[in-house]
């Protein structure tokens, strides 16, 4: 089994807070994980009919039956169970009492937001990160294999072919959570709208284009879009807005957590494939840029990110604030370092002087440079 990053800081804060939640996108391995992290607790899952249909009919005696150390799994499936769970531990005043577990990060959260504010320590286990599969020795030499195969476990410890597990994936748990949450029935235009995303990755996300090709209103889009977000399929990218002097750009860029699903999506098999494919560049940064929010949640660094473009079309394709200064990066997929490359880097290090402090071009190659002005780090180095 791949060891999880995210494990011994859970462990860590099980000794401090009565709750811990971790949360994720289904097929993530937060099941496995938290059976083989905590073996001394029972184990519950809220999708077996019976068990939930115990919860919400008789909460008291549900939670009575099962007592301290106790596993519950997709618990946003019972909303209700939350404000007994706050009675109990208050009343306790143990620490890891419980455990919870859910795959729709919208109902989760808002529950522990309502209920289990300042109980609860909130952990989120996303598909693996590259030092994950690089302690495994399953980290590829080459970007384009991980790229197009994606990484959620499934993929690594069943050996199950990326283009069967993607399309088991899509009918089984993303149409199911779209039914569920916002009682989507145009299942075949919805499927057309994760298209139009998957061709979009890396772009300015232009809500009424998006809604306009798949021919249905902004708003339609925009809870079409809150779905693939709560069940941790996309996220956004927000712009910084410190101006520099300049105009800024204002849209967030759309990026999907797991490649494997975009190239799934848009019919990419093989290295040749995306070498030919116009999206080969925006795959590329989908790629890092996902690493860096697979790092931050996995090392539980509470970091935030940001890219900056301003109207002129200068950019760069990532910033991480630090104190009173931030971190940027540009990401090429070009396994060639040349020197227009650091256009971007040097463009905003002119404009916000003092303010930036490291500059990396993170790029498709292998090698590491430490340059006079900037860090060169190939992509398996991140």
């Amino acid at each position: 089994m791949i060891e999880r990053q995210i494990v011994s800081i859970i462990n860590d804060l099980c000794s401090k807070f009565p709750v811990i939640a971790l949360t994720g996108p289904r097929q993530s391995g937060k099941t496995t994980l938290l059976k083989n992290t905590f073996p001394d607790y029972q184990y519950v899952s809220l999708e077996d009919i019976d068990n939930r249909d115990f919860a919400q009919n008789d909460p008291k005696g549900f939670l009575k039956l099962y007592g301290e150390k106790v596993i519950f799994d997709e618990v946003q499936r019972v909303p209700h169970l939350f404000s007994y769970i706050q009675t109990i531990v208050d009343e306790r005043r143990l620490m890891g009492q419980f455990i919870l577990s859910g795959s729709q990060n919208f109902q989760l959260l808002q529950n522990i937001t309502q209920s289990l504010a300042g109980r609860v320590a909130l952990f989120k286990l996303l598909p693996f990160d590259f030092t994950e599969l690089r302690n495994a020795d399953l980290l590829p030499d080459d970007y384009p294999d991980l790229l197009i195969k994606g990484a959620y476990p499934a993929l690594y410890d069943r050996q199950i072919p990326s283009n069967v597990f993607y399309a088991n994936y899509l009918q089984t748990y993303i149409e199911r959570d779209a039914v569920e949450l916002i009682h989507i029935r145009e299942l075949r235009q919805f499927r057309s709208f994760l298209g139009l995303c998957a061709g979009r990755v890396g772009q300015l996300l232009n809500i009424s284009s998006l809604a306009n090709e798949c021919g249905i209103s902004q708003p339609t889009a925009k809870a079409w879009l809150s779905v693939l977000e709560s069940s941790y399929i996309t996220f956004q990218l927000p712009p910084y807005f410190k101006n520099f002097s300049k105009r800024i750009v204002k849209s967030p860029k759309l990026y999907f957590y797991d490649t494997g699903l975009v190239c799934h999506l848009l019919g990419i098999k093989t290295s040749t494939d995306l070498l030919h494919n116009p999206l080969k560049g925006s795959l590329f940064e989908n790629l890092i840029i996902a690493e860096f929010y697979k790092q931050n949640e996995h090392r539980y660094q509470h970091q935030d990110f940001y890219f900056w473009r301003d109207s002129n079309g200068n950019e760069v394709d990532l910033l991480r604030p630090d104190a009173m200064t931030f971190d940027i990066f540009e990401i090429k997929s070009s396994q060639t370092i040349l020197s227009d490359q650091f256009k971007g880097l040097k463009f905003l290090q002119e404009i916000a002087q003092e303010t930036v402090a490291a500059k990396t071009l993170i790029y498709g190659g292998s090698e590491v440079q430490h340059r006079s002005q900037y860090t060169v780090l190939g992509w398996n180095h991140l």
